[in-house]
This record gives C-alpha cells, sequence and structure tokens, in this order.
C-alpha cells in the first residue's frame, strides 16, 4: 500500500482513466477502422485478427464472439502463442522468416482488412505480415502504443508495424505496459489487453452501425445461453465455416 491507497485500487483507477483517454483521443481512428471493416464485410470479405503473445489474445477476443462480428478470421499458430512454450514464443516473434508462412496460411486477400495488435509495434513477424498484407491490398487496422513505439531503448525490428497500417489505433499504454510500482521497483498492471479488447470491440460495433446505416448490417454471433441462440450461430458457423479455419 502506498499513500494514496492499495497498488491494486490504482491499477483499476489506471485502466478507467486510459479507457477515457483512448475514447477521448482515438475516436476518429475507431471510425475509420469500423468503415473499412463495414466495406470489407457488406463485399464478402473477411476480417483476419492477429498478435503474438498476449496480443494474440486480441484475435481470440474478436473471433467466436457473443456480440462479435461473424466473418473474423483469426490467425493462430502455436508457436506463436504462449500454450506450447512461451519463452520460445518471444523467439518466434521475432523471426521475420515466420511472416512468409503466416501470411499464406491466413488466406487473406485483396480487399479483406487485417487487425493486427503488437504493443511494441515493432515484432518481427507483426511487421512482416503487415507489410505483406498492405501489398496484396488487404487493409491493415494497427494497434500499438505510440509511448512504447517512441521510446529510446525499445526492443523493436528494423520497420515498425505502423509504417504499413491505414489505420492506427494508439491503445494508450505505458512502455513496458506496467501500470503500477510495488516498492520501490516491482512494475505490474498491464493494460495492453483491457484496452485492446475495448479497442476491437469499438471497432466491430463502428463496423456494424456503419454497414446497419448502409442497408447492410453484418452478421453478429449472439451467447449460446439465450433462446435461440445456437440456432443463430449454427446458421453463422455453416455460412462461414469453409472461409474461417478455426470454426
Amino acid at each position: 500500500m502506498n499513500d494514496d491507497g492499495p497498488a491494486w485500487a490504482s491499477y483499476l483507477d489506471r485502466a478507467e482513466t486510459t479507457l477515457a483517454d483512448l475514447a477521448a483521443s482515438e475516436g476518429d481512428a475507431i471510425a475509420r477502422a469500423g468503415a473499412l471493416i463495414a466495406t470489407a464485410i457488406a463485399d464478402g470479405h473477411l476480417v483476419h485478427a492477429f498478435g503474438t503473445g498476449h496480443s494474440g489474445l486480441l484475435a481470440a477476443e474478436m473471433f467466436y464472439r457473443a456480440g462479435g462480428l461473424a466473418a473474423v478470421n483469426p490467425i493462430f499458430h502455436d508457436d506463436l502463442m504462449l500454450h506450447r512454450s512461451a519463452s520460445k514464443s518471444t523467439d518466434a516473434e521475432r523471426d521475420p522468416d515466420r511472416g512468409a508462412h503466416v501470411f499464406e496460411a491466413s488466406g487473406m486477400c485483396s480487399g479483406d482488412v487485417l487487425v493486427v495488435a503488437s504493443n511494441s509495434g515493432g515484432n518481427a513477424v507483426v511487421v512482416d505480415v503487415a507489410r505483406r498484407a498492405a501489398s496484396a491490398g488487404v487493409s491493415v487496422v494497427a494497434i500499438v502504443s505510440r509511448k512504447h513505439t517512441a521510446a529510446e531503448g525499445a526492443t523493436r525490428a528494423t520497420e515498425q508495424l505502423t509504417t504499413y497500417a491505414d489505420v492506427v489505433i494508439d491503445n494508450h499504454v505505458p512502455v513496458g505496459d506496467a501500470a503500477v510500482t510495488i516498492g520501490d521497483d516491482i512494475r505490474m498492471g498491464p493494460l495492453s489487453t483491457i484496452t485492446g479488447a475495448a479497442i476491437v470491440h469499438a471497432i466491430a460495433i463502428a463496423a456494424a452501425e456503419c454497414g446497419a446505416g448502409a442497408g447492410a448490417p453484418p452478421d453478429v454471433f449472439t451467447s449460446s445461453n439465450v433462446a435461440g441462440g445456437d440456432e443463430v450461430n449454427a446458421r453463422l458457423i455453416e455460412r462461414f465455416r469453409g472461409r474461417v479455419k478455426a470454426l
């Protein structure tokens, strides 16, 4: 505990103020990302979601979610996630040679949208996947911490994810993704998952609102634990199963 109260309370306060900052300053970027997604879905394209390590949680958050867009293809690769070997996943995300495989296996094509999250914005795999996507005519929405991308001494690839993004959304997370200090030097309280989840749902909602306003509301999953939910979701699974591998 410090003079301002327990550190856990400070963390929750910091999360609240960070979300408020995000809402106040990222509205235009969220709206533009939503418009890109609405157009892609209306034209029969997919939204691909990608991140490595904990940023990969945002791809999972967008996918097969009650209240989430149905036309979402999450890009999951075991060696870039945490459940096989967390330490090796760090090495893997810095290997630019993996980008080609990730991109080719995703099935991305011109007219699609890629939502890619990377707090640092500098891991080699995400940069290479974004570069390949942009070259293929895929619109790229990047979620990064601008504070981290600009920080001196931050570990990064030669290029930045933001170089290839049509829209950049700042998650407003501090350098190192830790919001509170315990004692003199223990840094804790990551925020990127909290703000990242808020961002991906905000852009999905913006896309749905844009599509509905144009007379083309997108397909949206519902909870399987409400009346009629299984039936709605079964129809959407059947519609997208051939194009979204994880279904």
